[in-house]
């Protein structure tokens, strides 16, 4: 591997790994997170496993554990689903980096496998650039757009869909349960997905935001390969991006 997994080293290993021009990548996926009646709670903690392991055998970078809790509001009704708040989520990711930065690295990635997620890494980014710590991390939905524009027939979705089923039929297929897949595509919701009909948000009984009878594993290999090559092309510009000036007065 080019890269090296934190949690497998001693801190007298961790200590020559963690200098100022290694990149420090957090793996964010979800492991308390519905996705419909055919993929398991822990479908995006998976995807964040598969697409770290891909990122080390390709990039010299440091490997963080997983992070399983973060910010995701639109999926409280159904059971087994968690989110943090909004200001802990982003207060989680600071709080790693910050500790992290103490012994040498400036630059952090979060692999980021959510999409409500974004809405508090932004903030983490502002927060941990006053103390001259540069954050970057993966928006899901622009890195795969141009990727689902080639592959994708549904009519629309964003959550347990056709594209994230069709990465778990690639990545992890005995994982999924076909035979429980449905359409479920509210074109006219407006928010959080929601289990009661006529409640303010968008109606899914199922938990799913799109068509996922659509899958296949051969569209999952590509989306997943897309992924993987945007998330390296990420962490390379990272790598050399000029690190934000510290202001007096804080970390």
């Amino acid at each position: 591997m080019a890269g090296v997994r934190l949690e497998e080293l001693t801190w007298l290993e961790a200590q020559r790994e963690l200098t100022p021009d290694r990149v420090v990548v957090l793996p964010l996926g979800a492991a308390a997170k519905e996705h419909g009646p055919h993929l398991k709670l822990g479908n995006d903690a998976q995807l964040a496993q598969y697409f770290a392991a891909r990122v080390l055998e390709a990039a010299d970078v440091v490997m963080a554990p997983i992070i399983p809790y973060h910010y995701y509001p639109a999926f409280v009704e159904y059971p087994g689903s968690t989110t943090l708040r909004l200001e802990t989520a982003r207060d989680l990711v600071i709080d790693i980096c910050q500790g992290l930065a103490r012994f040498g690295p400036r630059r952090f990635y979060v692999l980021n496998t959510g999409v409500s997620t974004v809405r508090a890494l932004a903030p983490a980014v502002q927060a941990l650039a006053a103390g001259g710590v540069l954050l970057g991390y993966t928006d899901l939905l622009d890195a795969l757009g141009p990727i689902e524009r080639e592959v994708a027939q549904q009519e629309g979705g964003t959550h347990a869909d056709e594209i994230e089923t069709s990465m778990m039929l690639h990545i992890a297929p005995e994982s999924v349960d076909m035979s429980r897949a449905v359409k479920d595509y509210d074109p006219c919701g407006n928010g959080p997905l929601t289990r009661i009909r006529g409640a303010t948000g968008t109606y899914s009984p199922t938990g799913i935001f799109g068509d996922p009878t659509l899958a296949t594993a051969e569209k999952g290999r590509r989306v997943a390969e897309a992924l993987v090559k945007a998330l390296l092309c990420d962490i390379e510009r990272l790598r050399t991006a000029p690190l934000p000036l510290s202001r007096p007065g804080l970390p």
